[in-house]
């Protein structure tokens, strides 16, 4: 059959979308483009944000409307939110399959949460043979246990790949859904992970990028005492691996036994994406994050006594509930003083069934925006002058695509550290990792 994707939302989406595809290529069905026609429509969904929520309502609708005769199938965390609030909702202990659609949209032919997607080729026979209509495949996710068995053999482009390793979060920061739709702390078998990357790396892969909803918790689960950095150090015995890159990290696993230990690693990329969420401390604790602002910058001096101008990049939220003008210019000062490379600024997005959303004095919007505004602009200037460090300087950059620019082509990669970087070459330099002094983003190869 011809099958459309879509995904929406984190990396451990696009890694789980990517799967799927092969997963369904592997059985000889054909992928095309969402944009058209399709016997079947799959969206991987997202509903971290309410624009989340909108995109992947957007998305099952226009399936429909490309083809209303397409089989429409939604799977992920939208629905799995969906799945929870309709649990909350009711009084029985089991809920029927009416009931599952009474709460999903009526675009929708078949429901499949998390931790199910890997019954996908299943699900679809039964339907064929069947015609069995409204299928929803959705577990209680926080008594799930077990690791979703899916992975890659090969990827689309060759010069790197994103890796789930872990899955769920124990967390439970009082503004976050995900842990309600993800489940708890499951982590994938290293003996799994390396046998991933080696294939990927046979077919040509140089990069690669461990992710997982808590990458940081790696191992926890385990009878067996596993970490990230136990995975990490695995990992870098790959032969023919060039390249290893973190996903996003909690500021707590960064210790000295941790950086100095990267540091040894010489495929090890020095780009640390460490959550901050704010800079003041109040804020945090209504967060529920766990750590200070002292601590989160004590992280960040220990990883520049390391390493020589690691890229540190954050997530920040403005207009958390009850955040005072005084908390917010706590915030954009404590941003100004440690000068990261890249910040990405949420305004806050209520969400139902977090203690967030209950929380008294929600702040306007217009003024999220405005702080949102102020904060951008200091990002901006911050990247910059990061940037700024690296002229003149020889790095390495690995090419992974050409891209027309004024109408001229150029081929483009990242540093170690994830600056972009745009070479001019006549001979096909993808894939491959140069050395060339940085000047202004831009160099001729000759």
């Amino acid at each position: 059959m011809k099958i459309a994707l879509h995904n929406l939302g984190c990396k451990v989406n696009a890694y789980e979308t990517d799967a799927i595809r092969e997963m369904l290529e592997g059985v000889g069905h054909v992928i095309v483009p969402f944009k058209g026609m399709a016997d079947i429509y799959i969206v991987n969904t997202c509903t971290v944000t309410n624009i989340a929520d909108r995109k992947s309502r957007q998305m099952l609708h226009r399936a429909k409307k490309y083809n209303p005769d397409g089989l429409v199938i939604a799977m992920g965390c939208y629905v799995q939110a969906q799945e929870k609030q309709a649990q909350e909702k009711q009084t029985h202990k089991e809920q029927t399959q009416k009931q599952h659609y009474e709460q999903q949209d009526d675009n929708i032919d078949i429901i499949i949460g998390n931790n199910k997607k890997q019954e996908l080729l299943s699900v679809i026979k039964s339907y064929e043979e069947q015609q069995e209509k409204n299928i929803a495949v959705v577990v209680d996710i926080a008594k799930e246990k077990g690791y979703e068995d899916l992975s890659l053999s090969t990827i689309k482009e060759h010069t790197r790949a994103y890796i789930k390793v872990q899955d769920g979060c124990n967390q439970f920061c009082s503004y976050c859904i995900i842990p309600h739709v993800r489940g708890r702390v499951r982590s994938r078998a290293k003996s799994e992970v390396i046998q991933e990357i080696t294939a990927l790396v046979n077919a040509g892969c140089k990069e690669v990028i461990l992710t997982g909803i808590h990458l940081s918790s790696y191992g926890t689960d385990f009878e067996t005492k596993e970490t990230l950095l136990s995975l990490i150090k695995e990992v870098a015995k790959i032969k023919g691996l060039q390249r290893i890159r973190l996903g996003s990290l909690e500021p707590r696993i960064v210790d000295e036994e941790f950086v100095k230990a990267l540091k040894d690693i010489e495929q090890f990329c020095p780009h640390f994406h460490l959550s901050l969420q704010s800079g003041c401390d109040e804020t945090l604790k209504r967060m529920n994050r766990r750590y200070d602002s002292a601590e989160y910058r004590e992280k960040c001096e220990l990883l520049r006594r390391y390493f020589e101008n690691p890229a540190i990049t954050t997530d920040v939220i403005v207009g958390f509930p009850a955040e005072t003008q005084e908390e917010f210019e706590s915030t954009h000062q404590f941003l100004q003083e440690v000068k990261l490379y890249e910040t990405h600024i949420f305004k806050y997005s209520k969400r139902e069934g977090t203690p967030a959303a209950t929380m008294k004095e929600q702040v306007r919007e217009e003024v999220k925006q405005e702080r949102s505004q102020i904060l951008l602009a200091l990002a901006e200037k911050n990247k910059q002058v990061f940037e700024q460090q690296f002229t003149g300087r020889v790095v390495e950059v690995l090419v992974e695509e050409k891209v027309l620019r004024d109408g001229e082509e150029w081929w483009v990669g990242h540093t170690k550290e994830y600056i972009k970087v745009a070479l001019k070459s006549k001979e096909d330099i993808k894939n491959q990792i140069l050395r060339v002094e940085m000047n202004n983003h831009l160099q001729i190869v000759h």
